[in-house]
C-alpha cells in the first residue's frame, strides 16, 4: 500500500527568499520525489504570501493553496488575517483524516504549530506518525509539541529540489521505501533523470548552452577594433578566462540536476581549472556535477540536514573537482586543445584550398549525421576560446547558414510549387537574422537530388575561398554581423565567401526547380 502525506505551512520569512515566493513551484518538487518513492501527496494547506513573514502584517495579502483533484489550486487573494481563518478550517479536517490513519507522515514548512496548524500537530503528536520539515522555530516547537520529527533542517542555502529530496529520502528511509532522487533539468522528470547521473552527461547540451559566452567574447573583439573602444580589448581577455568556468557551470547544473547547488560546484571548480582551457573547465564540471549529486543523496541517506547538504554538495564536489582540475585535468586538457589547433593550422598551412574545401565538402553530412555538435562545435569552441573567431565557425557560417539562405532564397523567389515559398520564406529569414536554423533547407535538399548536390558545392566552394583567403570566423551570430567578427583585415574576404556560398545554392536550386522531377509510374 502507498503510503499518504499533508504538506502544511508556510511561504515562510527566509523560506519566501529559497523558493517559498512560487508555492506551486515548490509543491511540483515535492510531488516529483514523492512520486518516485510511491508516496502519495493527498493533502496541502499552505499559505502563500505576497512578502516574506518576517515581521509581515495581518494586512498582507495572501493565498491559501490547497489540493483539488490531484492539482495544487490557488484560493483568492485576501489579507493574511482571512487567510488564516480559512486556513484553520483545513487544519480540523487535516487532524481528523490523521486521526482517521488517512495521513500517514507531514511534511512541514514554516508551519505554526501554535496556530493555524495546531490541531494537525496535535493529531499527528497522538498518532506518532514521522514528520519531516524546515524552519527553525517552527519545527522546534512541533518537535516540543510532541511530534515524531524524522528530518529538520533550516532553509538557508537550500532549493525546493533539494528540500523534496531531504523530506521524501527521510520517509522513504523511515517506511522501508525504494527512492530514486528524481534529479534532471525538468521538475516533471524523466526516465533519463532518474537513471544513472552518468546518462545525464550530454557535451552537445552543455556546448550549445555555453556558446552566447563565446559570441560575447567575438563582439568584444570586434567592437575593440573601433576607434574610441580599443579597452574592450581587456575585456575580451577577461572573457577568454573566464570561458572555463562558464562551461564548468552549466555541465555541473545539468549532470547533477541539483539547479542553484551544482551551479556553485561547478564555478569552483571552473575557476581552479582554468588552466586547461575549455577543455579542462568542462570535464571538471563534469566531474563537479557527478561528486555534487552523490554527495548529497549521500547525506540525505544518512539524515543529514538541507543546508548542511548543500553546502558539503556544492562546496566539496567544487573542491574536489577542482584539485583534480588543476592538477591532474588541466595539464592533459590543454595539450590535448593545443594539439587540435595545431592540426587544424598545419592543414592550412600544407594546403588552405585544399583543406577549406574537404572542410566545406564534409561539413554537411556531419551535420546531416549527427556528428557536428559531437565533434566540430567543440572544435569551434577550442578556435574562439584562443583568438575570438575560427576556421571552422567561417566554415559553419559561410558552408551551412548561407548555403541554407540561398535554397531557402531561391524557393521564395522561383519556387517549384507555390506552397514551397511560404515554407521557405522564415528559413530564409531566421539564416540571415540570427546565423541558424539550417534545417529549413532540409525539405528541399532531401526531397532534390539536385538541391542536395549544389548544397554540397556550394559548401565546398566557398569552403576553399575560406581556406584561400585566410578567412576566420564565427557563426550563431546574424549574417549580416558576421563579416565584422572575422580575424582583422578580413571582413570583405569574409562577406565574399558568405555571398559566394548564396550564389552557388541559389543558383543550382532554381535550375533544379526548372527540371521536371521523375515519377515512378
Amino acid at each position: 500500500m502507498s503510503k499518504h502525506i499533508a504538506v502544511i505551512g508556510s511561504s515562510g520569512g527566509n523560506l519566501y527568499n529559497q523558493g517559498g515566493s512560487d508555492p506551486k513551484a515548490m509543491m511540483k518538487e515535492i510531488f516529483t520525489q514523492a512520486d518516485s518513492a510511491g508516496i502519495e501527496v493527498t493533502f496541502i494547506q499552505f499559505i502563500g504570501a505576497q512578502a516574506t513573514m518576517d515581521n509581515i502584517s495581518m494586512d498582507t495579502q495572501a493565498r491559501l493553496f490547497t489540493l483539488e483533484g490531484g492539482q495544487v489550486v490557488a484560493g483568492e487573494a485576501a489579507a493574511l488575517k482571512e487567510i488564516n481563518q480559512q486556513a484553520a478550517v483545513l487544519d480540523e479536517q487535516l487532524a481528523k483524516l490523521i486521526d482517521d490513519g488517512a495521513i500517514d507522515g507531514l511534511v512541514l514548512m514554516s508551519s505554526d504549530p501554535k496556530g493555524v496548524n495546531s490541531k494537525a500537530v496535535a493529531a499527528a503528536a497522538r498518532k506518532k506518525i514521522p514528520a519531516v520539515g524546515t524552519g527553525g522555530t517552527s519545527i522546534a516547537n512541533t518537535q516540543a509539541a510532541g511530534v515524531r520529527v524524522i528530518s529538520a533542517s533550516g532553509t538557508t542555502g537550500t532549493t525546493n529540489r533539494t528540500r523534496a529530496v531531504a523530506f521524501v529520502s527521510a520517509l522513504a528511509k523511515e517506511w522501508g521505501l525504494k527512492y530514486m532522487p528524481v534529479i534532471g533539468s525538468s521538475a516533471a522528470g524523466s526516465a533519463q533523470a532518474q537513471g544513472s547521473v552518468l546518462k545525464r552527461i550530454n557535451f552537445r547540451g552543455i556546448m550549445m548552452a555555453s556558446m552566447p559566452g563565446f559570441i560575447a567574447m567575438a563582439l568584444c573583439l570586434a567592437l575593440s577594433k573601433i576607434p574610441g573602444l580599443g579597452g574592450l580589448e581587456d575585456v575580451f581577455n577577461t572573457l577568454i578566462g573566464v570561458l572555463p568556468v562558464i562551461l564548468a557551470a552549466i555541465a555541473a547544473k545539468q549532470v547533477s540536476g541539483l539547479d542553484e547547488v551544482g551551479i556553485v560546484a561547478g564555478v569552483i571548480a571552473g575557476v581552479m581549472s582554468t588552466d586547461g582551457g575549455i577543455i579542462g573547465g568542462l570535464i571538471s564540471g563534469i566531474l563537479a556535477g557527478v561528486l555534487a549529486y552523490y554527495i548529497i543523496t549521500f547525506c540525505f541517506k544518512h539524515k543529514v540536514p538541507g543546508t548542511t547538504a548543500n553546502i558539503a554538495a556544492g562546496g566539496l564536489a567544487g573542491l574536489i573537482a577542482g584539485f583534480a582540475g588543476m592538477y591532474a585535468i588541466a595539464p592533459v586538457a590543454l595539450w590535448f586543445g593545443n594539439m587540435v589547433k595545431t592540426i587544424i593550422e598545419a592543414c592550412l598551412t600544407f594546403s588552405p584550398l585544399l583543406a577549406g574545401a574537404v572542410a566545406g565538402l564534409l561539413i554537411w553530412p556531419a551535420i546531416i549525421g549527427g556528428v557536428y555538435h559531437a565533434a566540430i562545435l567543440p572544435i569551434v569552441l577550442l578556435e574562439m576560446e584562443s583568438t575570438g573567431f575560427s576556421f571552422l565557425g567561417a566554415i559553419d557560417m559561410t558552408g551551412l547558414v548561407m548555403v541554407s539562405a540561398g535554397i531557402t532564397l531561391a524557393n521564395v523567389l522561383f519556387p517549384r510549387q507555390k506552397s514551397d515559398a511560404a515554407v521557405a520564406l522564415p528559413g530564409f529569414l531566421i539564416n540571415l537574422g540570427f546565423g541558424t536554423f539550417v534545417e529549413a533547407s532540409y525539405p528541399f535538399m532531401f526531397s532534390n537530388k539536385l538541391v542536395f548536390g549544389g548544397a554540397i558545392l556550394a559548401s565546398t566552394v566557398s569552403g576553399a575561398l575560406v581556406g584561400l583567403l585566410g578567412v576566420r570566423g564565427t557563426a550563431y551570430v546574424p549574417s549580416v554581423m558576421a563579416p565584422f567578427l572575422a580575424n582583422e583585415g578580413h571582413a570583405v574576404q569574409f562577406a565574399v565567401c558568405m555571398l559566394a556560398a548564396m550564389a552557388v545554392a541559389f543558383v543550382v536550386t532554381v535550375v533544379a526547380n526548372r527540371v521536371p522531377l521523375k515519377t515512378k509510374e
